[in-house]
């Protein structure tokens, strides 16, 4: 491991030698490490097996002498799993205290500022690419956000989550002390990725749902007037869903009407203009969950969910932050495209990324 110190922007006093003014900031020298978060299109961490440790990583390793962390991620990514690229993208910087990670007395850990950069999202060709070294690299596997404490060590999957949440939140890198970000975001507050989701992706169609095949769902995509849609949060488990409900055991009422009770119940919303979408298929019934896009006017005080007792927490995010946080996978592109076409047709402009907002007051638009 090499040692790295950042230069003081004033000259040593003058009651201190400069050879004497470098011996005192060699002994405060910590590692420096470097990292890559990538992922697959499902959303899965791609995470390394190594022979000489019983937990999981991620690429990267120790910057070497004079090497920017940067650079030394682009090489660790070449020297480990044989792919050329490189990495512009920051999106934590991890104090870890000598305390903060398990190691041997004798390696005298001295604390390390380890960089985790954005890889981006693999697709199966690039996948297919990757040589493990030998000796080196037993292998590699992609891990559910939700399964990373018990394949990491404890340190490795706080940071890695607090990564991932800040890839979603798009404000920039996240300045973390041993995996935990030093200014929580909502979406580190609530916690959202550490539950378990759905190991089977429904897949959506763009067409009216078929006859015979009831409506087991009804969610919206409910836009804001600068292109960002309402999502709620879990308080208990963090998962996020788009507002809705369930029609009633009767099937009296439309789903449309259903829809726009639900949201008014569920989350105090008032929508215009709504419209169809298309369905997700269930794999394990025969039922559908019928979407919908619209313009939401307005949101009164946050409610109590009948159902749990619980108030769910309410965010506005992009329409590709929500599918991050929805998970997805890769059957959202062809929904996004639905969902991008009803907001044009509803005179609503689009949204660039950027960080997600809570909602605590009631609003009208």
């Amino acid at each position: 491991m090499t040692t790295t110190s950042s230069p003081d922007e004033h000259p040593p006093g003058a009651a201190l030698t400069d050879k004497a003014y470098g011996a005192l900031r060699a002994s405060a020298a910590l590692w420096a490490g470097t990292s890559v978060l990538i992922t697959n299109r499902r959303g899965q961490v791609l995470l390394q097996r190594v022979g000489y440790r019983p937990t999981r990583l991620l690429p990267g390793g120790a910057v070497d002498t004079g090497e920017s962390p940067a650079r030394g991620a682009a090489r660790e990514l070449q020297e480990e799993l044989g792919v050329t690229t490189t990495v512009t993208h920051g999106l934590a910087v991890d104090w870890i205290s000598p305390a903060g990670r398990a190691t041997s007395p004798a390696v005298r850990f001295p604390g390390e500022i380890l960089h985790v950069f954005d890889g981006g999202v693999w697709d199966e060709g690039r996948i297919a690419a990757i040589r493990p070294r030998p000796g080196e690299i037993d292998g590699v596997e992609f891990v559910e956000p939700a399964d990373l404490p018990a394949v990491m060590s404890p340190g490795d999957a706080r940071r890695v989550l607090s990564a991932l949440r800040a890839r979603i939140n798009g404000a920039g890198p996240a300045l973390l002390e041993d995996g935990l970000p030093i200014t929580p975001t909502i979406l580190d507050r609530v916690g959202v990725l550490r539950t378990a989701r759905a190991r089977h992706r429904c897949p959506f169609r763009s067409a009216p749902v078929p006859a015979g095949l009831g409506i087991r769902r009804v969610r919206v995509w409910a836009f804001t007037p600068d292109g960002r849609v309402l999502v709620l949060l879990d308080p208990d488990t963090g998962t996020a869903g788009l507002p809705g409900g369930t029609p009633d055991p009767q099937g009296h009422a439309d789903p449309e009407t259903t829809l726009i009770r639900e949201v008014h119940r569920k989350a105090t919303a008032e929508l215009a203009g709504t419209r169809y979408l298309g369905y997700l298929s269930d794999l394990d019934e025969p039922r559908a969950r019928a979407h919908y896009a619209a313009a939401l006017t307005s949101l009164g005080p946050a409610p109590v969910d009948p159902a749990t007792g619980r108030t769910h927490v309410r965010i506005l995010a992009t329409p590709e932050q929500a599918v991050e946080l929805l998970e997805r996978g890769p059957s959202a592109t062809e929904e996004l495209h639905a969902v991008h076409r009803a907001r044009v047709l509803l005179g609503i402009p689009h949204s660039g990324r950027r960080p997600v907002t809570e909602l605590n007051s009631p609003t009208t638009w």
